[in-house]
């Protein structure tokens, strides 16, 4: 069955970066929509940003200036994370929907198990 994995979490300073990745764990044919979540415990989770498969993009205000979402043509992503607060702190989703897994085979949305960035001196 095909997931999503997850890379790039952890530690880093206020007013540091990371980069979040995530790819499906083996090849699929197409996936329109790929984006970005987070949860804080105790909270919903929370969009965060999305590419499709035309180029549009889209943050949360909260990011806007300081996150850029980027997607190759294998189907992955990435989010590259800057100016960092202790606000960003949190268990960060990666998201894939409309997913063709061949060109008959089709999920609604698939998601990653969830890495953690922890914004914090």
């Amino acid at each position: 069955q095909v997931r999503l994995i997850e890379s790039g979490g952890g530690w880093v300073q206020p007013g540091g970066s990371l980069t979040l990745s995530c790819a499906p764990s083996e090849s699929v044919y197409r996936i329109d929509v790929m984006g970005w979540y987070r949860q804080v415990p105790g909270k919903e989770r929370e969009w965060v940003a999305t590419v499709s498969r035309n180029g549009r993009i889209d943050y949360i205000d909260a990011v806007k200036g300081r996150f850029t979402i980027s997607r190759d043509n294998k189907n992955s992503v990435s989010l590259q994370m800057n100016f960092l607060t202790p606000e960003d702190t949190a268990t960060y989703f990666c998201s894939a929907k409309r997913v063709s897994i061949t060109q008959t085979y089709r999920k609604l949305e698939l998601w990653g198990q969830g890495i953690l960035v922890n914004v914090s001196s």
